[in-house]
């Protein structure tokens, strides 16, 4: 669907991504996360042709995007699209017109355009909104409206530009479900860009993490979380307060031994006692993702890793940050 190797993109002097390479499945969700100045956004207009590439691959659909004239990217553009942070909208015209507005200058036909949008409308959940204009839309609407429009042309691929980051977490969470949904529904693949962990947990199915235009971790969304390295760490920004006695252990809890009881388990068979530090359970996707710390004493801690590794569960142990 979208394979990028060894791309490389300068503004000026500046090597902005820098010998990224990574291959995006047909029918996924997939999801280019950093801070902000990581290179994620101009990733992704180099994707959709709007940023030229001086070194590198980039293919998609089949077509290297550097090879392709202005009719090549018009016509590779029609199977692509594209939803924005601050919906990009044009204020005086209605959710049907804004809709409308592509399938018009592609030359579709009154009749085929209102079926089109009324689909459309639908879809999004905004069959009594089509005569709305944007400034009566809430947030959450607008962005629903500017999905639709996205969809107006049958894309392939759907490409979020930090498309929830000015909504409230409810409102996220509402358009993070419809984009599961037309995903599912529709077999479109997304490209999500976003500095915000939680979109990514909760619809995405494998990750790029981006630093200074390098891709620093790689891999599905159980595989990045379930044991992060320094790098998700950073990125994270997980401040983890421990006691400073005794040893502490953080416990890695994959998706198929989430629900067991594994803790109470060790504590009957190894007859110890520990502290639980802290603990929590997150859904990734469809899976179930468990963390735990505990603090043993120094005396039992090899039985206890022992124990933790009998059970299918991985663990590393915590120093504390000074």
């Amino acid at each position: 669907m979208i394979k990028i190797s060894n791309l490389k993109k300068y503004y000026g002097k500046n090597l902005i991504i820098n010998n990224v390479s990574c291959e995006i499945n047909k029918g996924e969700i997939f999801a280019i996360v950093g801070h902000s100045g990581a290179g994620k956004s101009t990733l992704l207009r180099c994707i959709n042709g709007l940023e030229s590439y001086q070194n590198g691959s980039l293919k998609v659909l089949g077509r290297e995007i550097k090879s392709l004239n202005e009719n090549g990217l018009r016509d590779l553009r029609r199977d692509i699209g594209m939803i924005f942070q601050h919906f990009a909208l044009m204020s005086r015209k209605t959710a049907f017109e804004n809709i409308a507005m592509p399938l018009r200058v592609w030359g579709y036909d009154e009749k085929a355009i209102k079926a089109r949008v009324d689909e459309l409308l639908e879809l999004v959940g905004l069959k009594d909104k089509a005569r709305s204009y944007p400034s009566q839309l809430s947030g959450g609407q607008k962005q629903r409206v500017a999905i639709a429009r996205a969809l107006a042309l049958n894309p392939k691929i759907l490409l979020s530009d930090e498309a929830t980051s000015a909504l409230d977490p409810n409102t996220t969470k509402q358009i993070l479900s419809l984009l599961k949904e037309i995903n599912e529904k529709l077999g479109i693949t997304i490209v999500l860009v976003t500095h915000e962990m939680e979109v990514v947990k909760n619809i995405a199915n494998r990750a790029i993490l981006l630093q200074s235009g390098v891709i620093t971790n790689f891999g599905s969304i159980v595989e990045l979380f379930l044991n992060p390295d320094e790098n998700m760490k950073n990125f994270l920004g997980e401040d983890e307060i421990l006691p400073d006695t005794g040893v502490n252990i953080k416990i890695f809890f994959p998706p198929n031994v989430a629900m067991n009881s594994i803790i109470t388990s060790m504590a009957r068979r190894l007859d110890i006692d520990f502290n639980i530090v802290w603990g929590k359970l997150e859904k990734l996707g469809g899976s179930v993702l468990g963390s735990l710390v505990i603090n043993v004493k120094p005396k039992d801690e090899l039985r206890v890793e022992e124990f933790i590794k009998s059970q299918g569960a991985l663990y590393e142990i915590l120093k504390e940050k000074k």
